[in-house]
């Protein structure tokens, strides 16, 4: 079994996070595959962002607020 550093994107509304999670590569049935503590980390990442609580997120990712751009 071997881990593979990989940045997942959440995205909620106007905002996107840039999450840094560990990808398990294994021989054996499907692969790559998150642990569950990443796939947690995922899900906290996403209610944090809908409920507008920024300081979680920030804590677990990289957080940023998307806008538009006009041509």
């Amino acid at each position: 079994m071997s881990h593979k550093r990989q940045t997942k994107l959440v995205h909620e509304g106007e905002y996107v996070a840039e999450v840094e999670v560990r990808l398990i590569e294994s021989l054996e049935g499907w692969g790559p595959y998150l642990s569950l503590e990443d796939a947690r980390k995922l899900d906290d990442v996403r209610e944090a962002l809908r409920r507008g609580d920024f300081m979680t997120a920030n804590k677990l990712a990289r957080v940023y607020r998307l806008t538009p751009v006009t041509a």
